[in-house]
Order: C-alpha cells, then sequence, then structure tokens
C-alpha cells in the first residue's frame, strides 16, 4: 500500500466522520441527499460481501465493516430517526437515483472486470511481509462477484450526482456539508494519485474499468472544486449557482 492508497482511504473515512458528526451532534441532514446515502450503501454492498467468504488482511476486513456500517446508519437516520428524518428536505432531493443503479447495473452486465486471482483463489501467498489466504468459488459465484464489483465501481462513479444537484437547487451550503463533500471528492483524486503510482511500480497493472471511472467520478466534483477553493480564500460561505 502506497502512501496515496493509505490517504486516500483515511480522507474517505474522514469525510464520513463528518458526515456523522453533522447527523449525530446537530441532529440535522439538511443538504444531505438521501438518494446519494442509499446509493453509497448499494455500492458498498455489492462491492464487500466477499467479507463473509475471504480474507484478505485485518486492514481490509476493518474497512469494509466501517464502510458498511456506516453506510447503513447514514440511510437510518435520515429515515427513521424521529429529529433527523424532519430536516431532509425530500422535496429538493428529487433525483430519480434508481436510474442510475439500473444503467451502471446494465453496463456491468455488459463490460465487466475478468475474475480477479488475487481474492478468490484457493492459496496462500506472501506480498509485504503478510500472509494473505482467500478461498476457492464456483464459476457461477465467481461471474456473480465480477458483476457486482464492477456494478459497485461504475455505480460509485455517479452516485454522488444527487447530492451535487441538491446542493445547486438550495445554493447555500453549510460547512460541514461542503467539507463532507470535498473530502469525497479529494479522496477519489488520492485514489488517482495511488493508480498513477502502482502503474509505474508493479507488474503488468492495469485496470481500465476502475481508472476510467474514477476520472469519470472525479470530473463530477471539478464545478464543486472550483466553488469550495474560492469561498475558502475569500472566508465566505459556499455557494452554488443554480
Amino acid at each position: 500500500m502506497n502512501i496515496f492508497r493509505l490517504a486516500g482511504d483515511m480522507t474517505h473515512l474522514l469525510s464520513i466522520i463528518v458526515l456523522l458528526l453533522k447527523i449525530h451532534t446537530i441532529k440535522s441532514c439538511a443538504g444531505i441527499s438521501l438518494k446519494t446515502q442509499e446509493l453509497y450503501a448499494l455500492v458498498f454492498v455489492t462491492r464487500y460481501l466477499d467479507i463473509f467468504t475471504s480474507y484478505i488482511s485485518f486492514y481490509n476486513t476493518i474497512m469494509k465493516l466501517i464502510f458498511l456500517g456506516s453506510a447503513f446508519s447514514i440511510v437510518w437516520y435520515m429515515r427513521f430517526h424521529k429529529v433527523v428524518k424532519q430536516t431532509y428536505d425530500k422535496h429538493q432531493d428529487t433525483f430519480r437515483h434508481y436510474y442510475l443503479a439500473l444503467g451502471c447495473l446494465a453496463l456491468a452486465l455488459v463490460i465487466n472486470h475478468k475474475f480477479t486471482v488475487r481474492e478468490k483463489l484457493s492459496l496462500e501467498t506472501k506480498a509485504n511481509n503478510h500472509r494473505y489466504k482467500v478461498y476457492l468459488a464456483s464459476g457461477a459465484e465467481l461471474e456473480t462477484w465480477n458483476v457486482l464489483w464492477t456494478f459497485s465501481i461504475y455505480l460509485e462513479a455517479v452516485a454522488i450526482l444527487p447530492q451535487l444537484v441538491l446542493l445547486q437547487r438550495t445554493k447555500n451550503v453549510d460547512n460541514l456539508t461542503g467539507n463532507y463533500v470535498f473530502l469525497l471528492g479529494a479522496y477519489r483524486g488520492l485514489y488517482l494519485l495511488n493508480w498513477i503510482v502502482r502503474y509505474f511500480t508493479e507488474k503488468h497493472y492495469r485496470q481500465w474499468i476502475t481508472w476510467i471511472s474514477g476520472i469519470v467520478q472525479t470530473a463530477l466534483y471539478a464545478d464543486f472544486f472550483y466553488y469550495y477553493v474560492i469561498s475558502w480564500k475569500n472566508n465566505q460561505r459556499l455557494q452554488l449557482p443554480a
């Protein structure tokens, strides 16, 4: 693991902490898109269900549990907490997110990753002074995991869209919400650097679907980043154009 991968993971984790801080302490989800949070929950479920069938490392397992648990906690707060749910603006958060999910699923069925040997073969290897134990799966299971994992990559790339649309509609963005979205974008930017490092340091490292999806995801934040930096330089509240 290089420094950019670790920094990306920590930035992603920090974004979740910022959001949970807003929801749990202030008891408000104003400016937060439930549609985006539901998409992220779907991303983590389809990507990390292998937590029950394969073991990569302690770090890997803990991070998967954190992302799964936090995603569903946020959705629960916004849907069912008697105080928090009253602050959710469902009239502004109207993006039809199921179209994104269906489109990503269709794309994953047509264009998907080949079976990843590192996570599924029944063998033990040593790398970076750690021993990894992984397990054999059937052909049908491998194909299912392949499609689900690719679906999660596509969906993560566009899951932020309902959130960005909501922020444009509300225009004025509070500090915690702005910082949350900025950290999410920064996490993906750091992962781009991680992929560049791995490309030049690892033999045969090619993941075109992941790379292209990551570039698309980062590009979606470009407009937000611009106004975020402007507001930070001018010490003003973040405002987005309609």
